[in-house]
């Protein structure tokens, strides 16, 4: 292959992609590319990216051309002007290069078949790691590194529905939750609303006002066309989007009229020392919740009350209390929607009611976890393997 070194003029090799969180495994794939002569990379504009993938970047184009730029094996780059998976093709006919490198993941017919038409050389390399280093890869990055928190609900479940609150206003409390354990689907833990943000910010949350991010949020997740008419409740994007410990108060409307949070550090270590889940079977499909529902004033004013007690337990770092008005929050939510305990969960309460000092299910229940009280969170875990210990995101990451 010829190189700066020989007598051969210096072939122009040519590789493109999108180069969004730029990782070791790339920088050794520019490296291997440019042993075959001065390397020009084209990058997939946001517009493309947005288009073929859809999801936005983490980097903006600028951002993605300056990073790759400034690694000393690329000569020059450039963002592609095409779209699609052959959105380079703008940026080769301009070029004209003598080779276009790909590696095992990029190697198409359609891109051996543009090259042979043009009279371009086309090289495959292998996907290895530079020596000592592990292998990387885009996709595996985007599984480790969407830092999008998720939820718990402590209290006040279903009061952020009308058809509950309009029987007696109360508070719901949340905490967000760093996701450093697996987020399961239908579990409890507000995936949809995770889910949807995602679509937006696919890999962290942005750097805004947390109250108006839920409130973005809540408004793009229920849409007017939203073809199932149902209204998530603004639980899920508040308890997800606003740091710490937040209760947000409810009085016959979707949005709550005052939200209030709390990120006393004491106050939060407190709650990870006492709180695990234990997981279980997930949601069965076609599962309803609120089928047999039976909610009449008494249960609402019970599950209100329960949610006043639990906060002031939580500020006064009582545990003996915080236990009896999570618990009896949990039992005002199954007297109104009963099928929240459908399925496997009576048999994994049955399992852990005696080791723990309450228990209840995250969001609408019908399977995912059991989030229980305990009297000492870091030892429960060392007994119980199954136990998943929490993490609460402060205010500021």
């Amino acid at each position: 292959m010829p190189t700066a070194n020989s007598q051969q003029p210096i072939a122009k090799v040519f590789v493109s992609g999108c180069y969004d969180l730029l990782h070791s495994g790339h920088v050794e794939f520019f490296r291997q590319a440019a042993q075959y002569g001065d390397l020009y990379v084209g990058i997939g504009s946001d517009a493309t990216i947005l288009e073929y993938k859809h999801h936005k970047t983490v980097y903006s184009e600028q951002e993605r051309l300056f990073m790759v730029k400034s690694i000393r094996y690329v000569k020059d780059a450039f963002i592609n002007a095409g779209s699609g998976i052959m959105d380079f093709i703008p940026t080769v006919d301009a070029l004209k290069p003598d080779i276009l490198v790909v590696n095992e993941d990029g190697d198409r017919e359609e891109k051996r078949q543009f090259c042979k038409e043009r009279g371009i050389e086309y090289v495959v390399l292998r996907r290895d790691p530079h020596e000592g280093l592990d292998p990387r890869s885009s996709t595996d990055l985007k599984k480790v590194e969407s830092r999008i928190p998720t939820r718990l609900d402590l209290a006040g479940t279903w009061i952020d529905q009308p058809y509950v609150s309009c029987f007696a206003p109360g508070w719901a409390i949340t905490i967000s939750l760093e996701p450093n354990f697996e987020v399961r689907e239908r579990c409890g833990l507000s995936t949809s609303t995770r889910n949807v943000i995602k679509r937006i910010w696919p890999y962290q949350l942005p750097n805004m006002d947390p109250e108006t991010l839920a409130r973005l949020v809540f408004c793009f997740e229920n849409h007017p066309e939203r073809e199932d008419g149902i209204i998530s409740g603004a639980q899920d994007a508040i308890g997800i989007c606003v740091p710490g410990l937040c209760r947000h108060y409810y009085d016959n409307h979707f949005w709550p009229e005052k939200i209030e949070t709390c990120n006393d550090e004491s106050i939060l270590q407190w709650l990870e020392n006492h709180l695990v889940m234990i997981p279980m079977e997930p949601r069965k499909p076609g599962c309803s919740v609120v089928e047999g529902k039976d909610i009449t004033e008494p249960k609402v004013k019970a599950l209100a009350k329960a949610a006043d007690d639990c906060w002031k337990a939580i500020m006064n770092k009582d545990l003996q209390a915080f236990a009896a008005a999570y618990k009896a929050s949990f039992e005002a939510q199954v007297a109104m929607f009963p099928a929240m305990i459908q399925g496997c969960v009576q048999s994994y309460i049955n399992e852990y009611k005696d080791m723990v000092l309450a228990y209840k299910m995250p969001g609408a229940g019908g399977g995912g976890y059991l989030a229980c009280v305990v009297s000492d969170a870091e030892k429960f875990a060392l007994e119980h393997l199954e136990a998943i210990r929490l993490t609460i995101r402060r205010s500021g990451f």
